[in-house]
C-alpha cells in the first residue's frame, strides 16, 4: 500500500513533485508552506491534498513527509518537529545527506533523501520534465525499497548514494546544468558584438545545442567530441585567442581552461596523437600564462 505523503515546502520542486505523485496515485494528503498562498496553490492542483499552517499538521497527518523547503532551512524545519517512531521524513536536498535529519532518527523515525536531478525553473515545465528523470536516493531497508518505487513510479530512474558523495554529485549536476547556462550567456555576449541580438542569438544556437546533446546520448564520450580540438586544428585556435583578446579578453581565462580540459578528451577519441595534444596544450598554456604578466 502507498504511504500517505505530505509536505512541507510547495515551491517549484515540492508542487510539482506532489502533482506527479497524484498522478501516480500516491495519496498526497496535507502540504504546509511558509507562504499560505503557495500551500493553497499546491492543494488547488493535487486533489485531496489539505493545506495547513502549522508544519506540525503535515507531520501529524502524513507517513512519509516530503521536506521540499531551501536547503537552508531543511535542518531547522526537522529539528523543530514532532516526529513519530516509523515515520518516513525524507529532504530534497542534492548537496545534504542524512546528517542534517539527525532529530528525525532520534526520534523514532526513517530519515531518507530523494533529489530529483533535473531542473525546475517553473511548475509547469518541472512538471512535464520529471519523466526520465535520475534521483538520487540515500536511505535504509524498507524506506530505500519505497524511494526506488517512488522513483520508478514516476517513470525515472535511481541511483543510491552515499553521505560523502552527495556534494561531489551536486557541483557535478551545477557543471552540467546551471553552468551550461553560464557558457551560453557567454556564447550570445559574442554574438552581440557583431550585432546580433540575445534572442536571435539563442534560437540559432539551440540546433546545435540540440545536436550536441543527441551526440552525447547517441554516441557518447569521448566520440561525440567535435570543433578544432577535436581535430588537432592550432590555426583555428589561434584565431580564436586573438578575436577574444581585442573583443571579450574576459573571456579569455575561460575559453582557454576550457581548451585544456577538453585535450584529454580529443586524445581518447583519437583523431589527434600525443604530440599534437602537446602541441595544443603548448598553446593554450603559453597564452594562459602570457595573460598573467
Amino acid at each position: 500500500m502507498k504511504p500517505k505523503i505530505g509536505f512541507i515546502g510547495a515551491g517549484t520542486v515540492g508542487t510539482a513533485l506532489a502533482i506527479r505523485l497524484h498522478e501516480k496515485d500516491y495519496p498526497v494528503v496535507a502540504v504546509a508552506s511558509r507562504s499560505k498562498s503557495s500551500a493553497d496553490r499546491l492543494a488547488d492542483k493535487v486533489p485531496g491534498c489539505k493545506p495547513y499552517e502549522s508544519k506540525q499538521s503535515v507531520a501529524d497527518a502524513a507517513e512519509l513527509v516530503l521536506i521540499t523547503t531551501p536547503d537552508d532551512a531543511i535542518a531547522k524545519v526537522a529539528a523543530e518537529l514532532r516526529w513519530h517512531n516509523g515515520q518516513s521524513v525524507i529532504h530534497c536536498s542534492g548537496a545534504h545527506s542524512l546528517d542534517i535529519l539527525g532529530h528525525v532518527k532520534e526520534s523514532g523515525a526513517h530519515p531518507g533523501a530523494f533529489h530529483p536531478l533535473q531542473t525546475f525553473a517553473s511548475i509547469d515545465h518541472a512538471v512535464k520534465n520529471i519523466p526520465g528523470t535520475t534521483f538520487a536516493l540515500e536511505a535504509d531497508g524498507e524506506l530505500l525499497e519505497t524511494l526506488k518505487q517512488m522513483a520508478t513510479d514516476l517513470e525515472g530512474n535511481w541511483v543510491q548514494l552515499k553521505a560523502g558523495d552527495k556534494v561531489l554529485y551536486h557541483a557535478a549536476a551545477v557543471i552540467a546544468c546551471n553552468y551550461l547556462v553560464t557558457l551560453m550567456k557567454l556564447s550570445t555576449d559574442l554574438w552581440r558584438a557583431f550585432g546580433v541580438s540575445r534572442p536571435e542569438a539563442i534560437r540559432a544556437l539551440l540546433p546545435l545545442l540540440r545536436g550536441t546533446l543527441n551526440n552525447l546520448e547517441n554516441i557518447g564520450l569521448p566520440n561525440c567530441l567535435t570543433g578544432p580540438i577535436a581535430r588537432g586544428d592550432l590555426g583555428t585556435i589561434e584565431k580564436h585567442l586573438e578575436a577574444l583578446d581585442k573583443v571579450a579578453p574576459s573571456l579569455l581565462s575561460t575559453y582557454k581552461e576550457l581548451g585544456i580540459q577538453t585535450i584529454p578528451i580529443a586524445l581518447s577519441k583519437g583523431k589527434i596523437n600525443k604530440e599534437k595534444a602537446e602541441e595544443l596544450l603548448r598553446l593554450l598554456e603559453k597564452t594562459a600564462q602570457e595573460a598573467l604578466i
